[in-house]
């Protein structure tokens, strides 16, 4: 005879099983980003080359973005349960190795470990809340995590700042190891074990070779600027590997039935350019809260705190726009809220275009609030778009490959602007300094300048020019979505369920 079970029990295992799935998903979002504001502190302790910087987020988002189409497989062969444990022990131990590393490369390593483990953690969240939330507030659940990971993305900088600025910058992973510990006892306490009943097949050569494009074409990216392009041999490999990864994923895709990216998604017009949309408005959201705080502490010269805690009003305005825009009625046009999103979010960014190191905070605030407002109403608009002609039998992949086109946006959005910041910068630096010639002063002054005055002169030419180029990644950005604003022509008018 089964023993009773007590109803009181049942009620704290649900409650503390939906605490410990949002604390995860906001744990796992907020890592990407609470480097932000602590740029300079680790760039200082680990020699960092400033190219270097862009793959402390890179690293960790392309792992997370490899890792995740995996989730259902792990889960449906090791289990739920065991999987969620493992991912949360690898990502502690990851933590660890952030603080205790002495070199970028180690660093870095330890960003991907971090990003892979992080790559089950979302999605299993997502299963624990559909089986702990009754089915008549599954439609609220998306929304849910939405808010819960864009507020720990966008959180992170000024967790970040305060904390790299009073402690130090190690603090900021020490953080995460307490929220980990309490979400593995409590899944440890409460959480059923899940397997499938049948075990799930999986596509790895498309996975393969899909990730093989995707991180040839990120390493080239990334490490092009150093190695001197195609001067190097590293780079033509990066280049082939980059190639040929998407030639055989193609090839996979058009010969092949099975395989973890369905083509009948792209059969659906509103699916394919929402998620090219999707796709560049996570080129805009990412970089600009990677960019912002370096620009503000190292051009602009403000303390790490402040630089994270300015960022903080575009992520409010952000969450309450999308808030706002996903309870609007079904009967209004949704491709009204997809172009007003997008004049907000091409307004906020010409705003950061005027950047300048004589404007005081309220600009950097009031650009950021516009933009945020604006992809807010985007983000919901958007994923109406896609999925209201969408065959309800491909919801599941569609979403899966929907944020993903949001996660490989931001990580290429990073090198790209990296790399435009610099060749501008440079461009730049050439032009000024053409005039800064010992011979030339001499002629136009009343004597020479000594060596350390012109030193110091290359170093105003250098900070400006730096301005120049900040103000180019602005432009890049507003480009990106000026680009993207005409698709909106190509969605059909979503139909209304009555």
């Amino acid at each position: 005879m089964n023993a009773p079970v007590d109803p009181g029990t049942n009620v704290r295992s649900h409650r503390f099983l939906i605490i410990a799935a949002m604390l995860a998903t906001f744990m796992q979002a907020m890592n990407i980003s609470i480097p932000n504001a602590a740029l300079p502190y680790v760039q200082g302790a680990l020699s960092m080359t400033d190219d270097e910087i862009g793959w402390i987020f890179t690293s960790y988002i392309a792992a997370s973005a490899i890792v995740m189409p995996m989730t259902h497989w792990l889960s449906g062969r090791c289990g739920r349960k065991a999987v969620f444990q493992i991912s949360l022990a690898v990502f502690s131990f990851a933590l660890i190795l952030d603080t205790l590393a002495t070199t970028p490369l180690q660093f870095v390593s330890a960003r991907i470990l971090q990003g892979a483990a992080s790559g089950t953690l979302a999605p299993l969240s997502i299963s624990i809340l559909l089986d702990e939330l009754p089915p008549l507030r599954h439609g609220h659940i998306g929304l849910l995590w939405s808010v819960t990971a864009l507020l720990g993305m966008l959180s992170g900088p000024g967790i970040g700042g305060a904390l790299s600025e009073y402690v130090g910058w190690q603090s900021i992973f020490y953080l995460s190891l307490p929220i980990a510990a309490f979400i593995a006892l409590t899944m440890g306490f409460y959480l059923r074990e899940k397997k499938a009943e049948k075990r799930p097949s999986f596509d790895f050569f498309g996975l393969a070779t899909f990730s093989l494009g995707i991180t040839g074409l990120q390493m080239l990216l990334d490490r092009g600027e150093r190695m001197e392009w195609f001067a190097s041999t590293e780079i033509w490999a990066e280049t082939i590997a980059s190639v040929l990864g998407f030639y055989l994923f193609i090839v996979h895709v058009l010969t092949k039935d099975q395989h973890f990216l369905n083509k009948a998604l792209f059969k659906d017009r509103n699916f394919g350019v929402s998620t090219v949309m999707f796709f560049a408005l996570g080129f805009v959201l990412l970089p600009t809260l990677a960019l912002t705080s370096p620009i503000l502490e190292e051009l602009f010269g403000y303390p790490a705190h402040t630089a994270g805690y300015i960022t903080i009003p575009r992520g409010i305005a952000l969450i309450s726009a999308l808030l706002l825009a996903w309870r609007l009625p079904a009967r209004v046009d949704n491709r009204l809220f997809v172009i007003g999103g997008l004049c907000l979010a091409v307004y906020g960014t010409w705003q950061m275009v005027g950047y300048s190191p004589l404007m005081d905070e309220r600009a950097v605030i009031l650009a950021g609030i516009f933009q945020g407002a604006g992809l807010g109403i985007l983000m919901p608009a958007l994923t109406r778009a896609a999925f209201s002609t969408l065959d309800p039998t491909f919801r599941s992949e569609g979403t899966a490959f929907f944020n993903l086109s949001r996660l490989y946006g931001s990580t290429l959005g990073i090198a790209i602007v990296q790399i435009y910041f610099f060749n501008n910068t440079q461009s730049m630096h050439l032009a000024l300094a053409n005039n800064l010639r010992p011979y030339r002063i001499a002629s136009e002054t009343a004597g020479s300048l000594s060596m350390p005055a012109l030193a110091t002169m290359n170093d105003l030419v250098t900070s400006q020019s730096a301005i120049v180029g900040v103000i180019g990644q602005f432009k890049l950005l507003m480009a990106v979505m000026l680009i993207a604003s005409p698709l909106v022509l190509f969605l059909r008018k979503p139909r209304v369920d009555k």
